[in-house]
């Protein structure tokens, strides 16, 4: 018999290929997809067919606490992902960040503590580290919120935090750091890049001085989920786990070399609609790779 786990944020770059690696491995799907009035599963309807067959996709929301418990019921694991995660967008209508990624972990939590769910893997992100205080960041890095986006993470991240602590509730959070492959928004920075290389234009996001590692969603980085799902099985102590590439990349360095394997030499400069306050601007993420 299958084990059926429980995927929020199925619909969304990391979390479609989540689902095609849970289902690779074996398991039943239940995958929560924010429902619309467009008949659309987000980028679950790039999915194969194949794939799709051991999936019972859920049209709902995290912010309401039926629908996430019915996703929940029965369920051998749950993976949190879903959230808003537009960091410009977050400080224009930062309630709406709250609802969701605060008031939709909690729900998450609720749902899980109740059906005796035995396991949880809740995901975050690197920017709840702010500008690095020191290199490489390790997990033990103090959190900094330098947006509201930021702010709604560390609070979801706090609330897993302590539930595992008053509770005893098999959880673990997963921070990892940029990632980028198939499906991945148009507005990330290295989609951006090559857009707008493409199109002759020489503007890109962020900030030339900006360091961040780079995650590629590969085969070989799935380990880091199945990591986080056995630690929070078998109750470890160490709550936290980074998916990480230990090697930062400066922001306009990695533009120019994508400009040089397209032929290009633009003159890069800082697009307006993307650019943060400058004390919000994440300038140095270099994770520890230990």
């Amino acid at each position: 018999m299958q084990n059926t786990v429980a995927v929020t944020g199925a619909d969304g770059f990391i979390g479609s290929h989540l689902v095609e690696a849970l289902v690779e491995r074996g398991h039943r799907v239940r995958a929560m997809v924010q429902y619309n009035s467009f008949a659309s599963w987000g980028w679950l309807d790039d999915v194969a067919p194949g794939v799709l067959e051991q999936v019972d996709v859920v049209p709902g929301d995290v912010r309401d606490p039926a629908s996430v418990r019915g996703l929940v019921r029965g369920a051998e694991a749950v993976y949190h992902l879903a959230a808003l995660i537009a960091i410009p967008y977050s400080y224009r209508a930062p309630r709406s960040y709250v609802d969701t990624n605060v008031t939709g972990t909690l729900n998450v939590l609720e749902a899980v503590r109740d059906e005796e769910t035995p396991r949880l893997v809740h995901t975050s992100t690197s920017e709840t580290y702010g500008t690095a205080r020191r290199v490489p960041i390790d997990e033990a890095h103090p959190l900094q919120a330098q947006s509201p986006y930021a702010a709604t993470k560390i609070a979801a991240d706090k609330l897993v935090e302590s539930y595992h602590a008053s509770f005893g509730l098999p959880a673990v959070t997963l921070r990892p750091f940029n990632t980028f492959g198939p499906r991945q928004s148009a507005r990330a920075f290295i989609p951006t890049v090559v857009a707008q290389i493409a199109a002759g234009t020489g503007s890109r996001r962020g900030r030339g001085a900006r360091t961040d590692p780079r995650l590629h969603l590969r085969p070989r980085h799935r380990r880091g989920v199945r990591r986080a799902r056995h630690g929070a099985r078998r109750g470890r102590r160490r709550r936290h786990v980074q998916l990480r590439h230990r090697r930062g990349d400066l922001h306009g360095r990695l533009a120019r070399t994508i400009a040089g394997l397209m032929g290009a030499d633009p003159e890069f400069r800082c697009a307006a609609d993307r650019e943060r306050p400058a004390a919000s601007e994440v300038m140095r993420l270099v994770c520890d790779s230990g």
